[in-house]
């Protein structure tokens, strides 16, 4: 499986995560007929077909109309994640409650955590400006009162300002921000968070709008000629 990531790069945000939560080995574990033909060794990612006849039957699905019967609405995702977690150092642990809900539902998520062993010997900058400028569908900043003040949310925040414009910057705005944060941001509609409040509550209910926000992005992205399946 890491093999196959590493050929299909576009595809590491949503079979890597796969992969990595235990999805796919809980899957086959729990299923007694797919456990039957197929193996999957966690320890070595190796994913293996046990029955013959089932490579043949792999061959020969049609995958568009297998797609479009389990419900995807169209089969070309063009952004490599769904959501990227812009966020002062301070307010790291409620970064790191958002990746999780947000994962927990089968959202790929650019949280920096995840991308340690990726990052490493790379320009940091040349591999994080693509990322907020173009290939996250949204951009979910966390304006905290340390927000302005951090060399690194001040580089990011220069890569995704334009896309205010277009709809896909979704503001936190948290309790204790001073008036004025970010001002770019009171154009657009958001969400806020207090943190003298229940954090996981709050999150919870945030994620289940950024399901429906992004749901319906998708929906209206079915609806465009080339991406119909």
């Amino acid at each position: 499986m890491n093999r196959a990531i590493t050929t299909h790069p576009d595809q590491r945000g949503s079979v890597g995560q796969v992969v990595e939560k235990g999805y796919l080995e809980t899957f086959i574990n729990g299923n007694n007929a797919f456990g039957e033909v197929l193996h999957f060794v966690p320890a070595t990612t190796i994913l293996a077909v046990e029955a013959p006849q089932f490579v043949f039957f792999l061959r020969n699905i049609g995958w568009n109309k297998f797609a479009e019967r389990v419900g995807y609405m169209n089969l070309r995702f063009e952004s490599r994640y769904d959501f990227a977690l812009s966020f002062a150092g301070p307010d790291r642990d409620v970064a790191r409650l958002f990746n999780d809900q947000l994962t927990s539902n089968e959202f790929a998520v650019f949280f920096d955590e995840n991308e340690q062993s990726r990052i490493l010997a790379e320009n940091i900058e040349d591999y994080l400006a693509p990322i907020y400028r173009s290939e996250a569908t949204f951009v979910l900043c966390l304006l905290g009162p340390e927000y302005p003040k951090r060399i690194w949310t001040k580089f990011e925040s220069d890569q995704f300002k334009a896309r205010f414009g277009d709809g896909s910057v979704i503001p936190v705005w948290f309790a204790n921000s001073p008036p004025g944060i970010f001002d770019e941001s009171s154009r657009v509609g958001g969400l806020s968070f207090d943190r003298n409040q229940d954090h996981d509550g709050q999150i919870v209910s945030h994620v289940e709008v950024l399901r429906k926000k992004i749901g319906q992005f998708r929906l209206e992205g079915s609806n465009h000629p080339q991406l119909r399946l």
